[in-house]
């Protein structure tokens, strides 16, 4: 498979060995620049991570994704555990080959997919509220389908209803059966109902399954020298309390296995509320060690990938813009628009006559219009290729803000443009 990196014997690298290198910072924030150096190529960072839940960009090739500047793509544990199996990526040489994708990969833990879809509700779900006992879980009225404790998740598939069980080990022999250049800690899920009690409680369960991590991480690593080395991210847990996330970042800062390595970076989950988002970023990236990346699960709309950026995020993973775009919400310069509208049916341009992206370049709003309408599949992929492609473009040019020292410019432009109908 042309362009697919070598599976060979890979040496397990030391401690001192480099996995991400610093670049330029930007004066009195915690933001930089920098690049990740993987076994399938580097990441300059800020970098957006495109989303490929189940090996794939919904409705796009991976060969269109690497078009519209994607430097990675990130897949799901959860999903690919319950279809095909980590057992047949790992056959087929592991996530990159099993989807033609040849540049870096992530995979999360399924930790957040087991809780949310676990309970049947989306991403809506609480340990504990009023009225409702510690080892509940709401589901607004639906089956509660995931029970956490010590040990481990247990779980019903979303798929299925077949009943299943993560715990830390099992997270991690997932992923080095799916083979991705960057894996992540098994963490459990929390949400704003939770209370603080259940909070503290549930920093605790998961600085003591990143401990497990890291024991299984260092086992199978040295069990399968046949493929490259994974560097492994912990995740930083804490909701909206500052004690709570210091605690949790010094927490997994601690953790040292036997070969001396820890943590190769560091991911920031839970529950981010958008007010306070630069706010908890920052207190995470206060603590964490600078000489590592830190990766931002879930955000892609313009206001907080410069929030992000600005206080210390490297890089960060969204689905948004794959999903809004199968419902034909478009992404420009000048905000978000829905192209399914009757004012687009005779409208001949592009959808952004500045972007270069394939659908950009190629058709028209009225075209785009009309696959929507007919219910076509064209739409998706155009759409989504479009989206794609100014998610990543823009994180790009801020990343050449930083480097070029006009970084603060670059944000009250963009953002000026972007949220300018939403202000009129």
């Amino acid at each position: 498979m042309d362009g697919v990196s070598s599976n060979d014997d890979a040496p397990v690298p030391s401690p001192n060995d480099p996995f991400f290198t610093v670049g330029t910072g930007i004066p009195g924030q915690l933001g930089r620049t920098g690049t990740i150096h993987t076994p399938h190529g580097d990441i300059a960072t800020p970098a957006f991570i495109a989303v490929g839940t189940n090996a794939t960009v919904k409705a796009v090739l991976p060969e269109t994704i690497r078009e519209a500047g994607a430097q990675a793509v990130l897949a799901n544990a959860y999903h690919l555990y319950l279809q095909p199996g980590p057992d047949v990526v790992d056959e087929a040489g592991g996530l990159g080959r099993f989807m033609n994708w040849s540049g870096p990969t992530f995979t999360d833990s399924g930790g957040f997919q087991v809780m949310s879809l676990g309970v049947g509700f989306k991403k809506v779900l609480a340990m504990e509220a009023v009225g409702v006992q510690s080892d509940d879980v709401i589901a607004q009225g639906k089956e509660r389908l995931a029970h956490v404790d010590d040990d481990g998740v247990t779980f019903k598939s979303h798929r299925d209803g077949s009943r299943h069980r993560f715990t830390p080990e099992v997270s991690m022999g997932i992923q080095h059966q799916l083979g991705a250049d960057i894996i992540f800690a098994f963490d459990e899920l929390t949400t704003l109902f939770n209370t603080r009690a259940y909070q503290e409680q549930s920093v605790e369960r998961t600085q003591a399954w990143a401990v497990r991590c890291i024991a299984e991480h260092e086992r199978l690593t040295a069990e399968r020298r046949h493929r490259p080395y994974q560097a492994l991210f912990g995740v930083v847990q804490g909701a909206q309390y500052e004690d709570l996330r210091r605690q949790a970042c010094r927490g997994l800062e601690s953790i040292v296995g036997e070969t001396g390595r820890g943590f190769d970076g560091y991911g920031i989950g839970g529950a981010l509320e958008k007010a306070n988002l630069g706010t908890i970023v920052r207190w995470c990236n206060e603590e964490l060690p600078e000489h590592k990346p830190r990766h931002l699960l879930g955000i892609s709309e313009p206001d907080d990938l410069f929030t992000a950026i600005e206080n210390g995020a490297d890089t960060f993973d969204c689905v948004n813009p794959s999903r809004v775009a199968r419902n034909a919400a478009i992404y420009t310069e000048n905000g978000r628009f829905n192209i399914n509208t009757s004012r687009f049916r005779r409208d001949f341009d592009p959808i952004d006559e500045n972007c270069d992206c394939y659908t950009c370049r190629n058709y028209s709003r009225a075209y785009i219009h009309h696959l929507f309408k007919a219910k076509e599949m064209l739409a998706s992929t155009l759409a989504t290729i479009h989206n794609e492609r100014f998610t990543i473009r823009l994180v790009d040019r801020i990343r050449d803000s930083i480097d070029g020292g006009y970084f603060d410019d670059l944000r009250a432009q963009t953002l000026s443009s972007f949220y300018a109908t939403a202000r009129a």
